[in-house]
């Protein structure tokens, strides 16, 4: 009965009432490779970028998530994919060098969405700005932001709506989402471009955004789908 307990627990099959996170009847380096492979799986099966909650479940308490996906990416190092964060969890992503090989064998990502010349400015202002209203956004630009325009980017998922805004009639205010994140390759809003920064430098200015001369993409992305693609 003892070796039958303790051989469920090793497995950890469903419908046994147990799952092994710890595996302590394995040796240190046995443990730490099946830690591994558990969250690479998971990741792996995943459809949406999985968390850290989700994945201490299913790893010891004493388990360091981060040294964990540090050296599952040191094995994928020579592979054409990586395990990379993005919207506050991790995916595997293909790495852009093989970007043109997967759209001639397969087309287009279908992530890829199009966004047009009016569209992205805002998409980019709501980003660094948020939460920010609609009035707010046509006082911005110089012009009335339709609802049709704000009804597109909710409809790519790409923005929400945030709390109501302190002003008179109370409107409401956007936001960004994780699809926005996921879209651009960002793990956070932290990891947009500096807007000062870029100001600074001369890269971005409030003149080129609404001029609609920087229409940049914010990150070269880790898979071929990733950032939007802009209708000429």
């Amino acid at each position: 009965m003892a070796e039958a307990a303790r051989a469920r627990r090793a497995t950890g099959r469903p419908g046994d009432g147990l799952f092994d996170r710890e595996l302590d009847h394995l040796p240190p380096e046995a443990r730490w490779r099946e830690w591994m492979h558990r969250v690479e799986a998971t990741i792996f099966a995943a459809s949406e970028p999985v968390g850290r909650e989700t994945l201490a479940r299913i790893v010891g308490k004493t388990c360091s998530i981060d040294l964990l996906i540090d050296d599952i990416r040191e094995e994928l190092r020579g592979r054409p994919y990586d395990l990379v964060a993005v919207a506050g969890g991790w995916k595997h992503l293909t790495r852009p060098a093989y970007a043109d090989a997967i759209r001639t064998a397969v087309g287009a990502s279908e992530r890829s969405v199009d966004l047009t010349q009016s569209e992205l400015p805002v998409l980019m202002c709501i980003a660094y700005f948020q939460p920010i209203t609609r009035a707010e956004l046509s006082s911005f630009f110089g012009k009335e932001i339709s609802r049709d325009l704000i009804g597109n980017l909710r409809s790519f998922g790409f923005i929400a709506s945030g709390p109501r805004a302190p002003q008179p009639g109370a409107p409401y205010t956007y936001v960004t989402t994780q699809a926005f994140l996921l879209e651009f390759g960002l793990g956070t809003l932290r990891d947009l471009p500096d807007f000062e920064a870029l100001e600074d430098a001369g890269l971005l200015s409030k003149e080129k955004l609404l001029a609609g001369d920087i229409l940049p993409r914010f990150t070269d992305g880790d898979d071929p789908g990733a950032g939007a693609v802009i209708d000429e």
